[in-house]
């Protein structure tokens, strides 16, 4: 997993582009708004400084190799991918976010935008405070944003972690796919939006699944949505409900 930059010195981005003169415009963009800015023309070389630099988000276009790089990056780390697209490129866009992208930006846009849509996303990333979500034998950490299934720790990439976490707050709540794209994607119009939602839940479920139990966590609704019952909390080692009278075992 990719370390986060140091805060005191603002975030670091990841620009990947083989047009140097768009490179240059988001470069300039990101350090108006605070961003140190890392800049790589190929994928090797953003793999590269991925491994030997703290980035905090990574822009870039969905063209084949830019999504065969936003899988390679997802397998090895959860830093946020901004895609830059075309309106053309919506396939891409689809198949960029089902290869682990957070977000996106339709050309023609304002370079502000981009930089401001980037704040957002890092911000999103950073964000965690305030107690575990537990439902069941599940319980979600926001701020080390990890989740464990009781003894089974999920290896979660940040989309596939904000939609658990989503569909955790609002346990014993049905989610239509348009709620979830709104909340976990940060997106009214995306085309085959709902496409990437069901990907999206079918590969959560299927890491779920993995866990003993991890079946009974997601449900589909025919014609509603998604919804994860309010399930009661199950006790687990060194809990506070394992010695009720609050006398230490033993």
């Amino acid at each position: 997993m990719t370390a986060p930059a140091d805060t005191a010195a603002g975030p670091t981005a990841l620009v990947v582009d083989d047009e140097p003169q768009m490179t240059i415009i988001i470069e300039y963009a990101l350090q108006t708004q605070g961003f140190t800015v890392l800049t790589a023309h190929d994928g090797a070389t953003a793999l590269n400084l991925l491994r030997t630099r703290a980035v905090d988000l990574v822009v870039m276009m969905p063209a084949m190799d830019g999504i065969t790089l936003c899988g390679r990056i997802r397998a090895r780390s959860d830093v946020p991918v901004m895609l830059l697209t075309a309106l053309s490129q919506h396939e891409d866009v689809i198949v960029g976010l089902e290869n682990g992208a957070d977000d996106y930006v339709t050309k023609p846009f304002h370079p502000r935008e981009v930089a401001l849509r980037a704040q957002a996303l890092v911000r999103r990333h950073r964000r965690g405070s305030g107690a575990a979500v537990r439902v069941g034998g599940l319980v979600i950490d926001p701020v080390a944003q990890s989740a464990t299934l009781g003894r089974h720790r999920l290896d979660l990439p940040f989309t596939e972690f904000k939609l658990l976490a989503h569909l955790a707050n609002r346990r014993g709540v049905p989610q239509s796919w348009q709620d979830l794209l709104r909340e976990v994607w940060g997106a009214t119009d995306l085309l085959g939006g709902r496409d990437v939602v069901k990907s999206t839940v079918y590969r959560l479920r299927s890491r779920l699944a993995g866990a003993p139990g991890g079946s009974a966590y997601i449900h589909t609704l025919r014609g509603v949505g998604y919804l994860m019952p309010d399930l009661p909390v199950e006790a687990r080692d060194g809990d506070p409900a394992d010695e009720p009278d609050g006398t230490p075992a033993g």
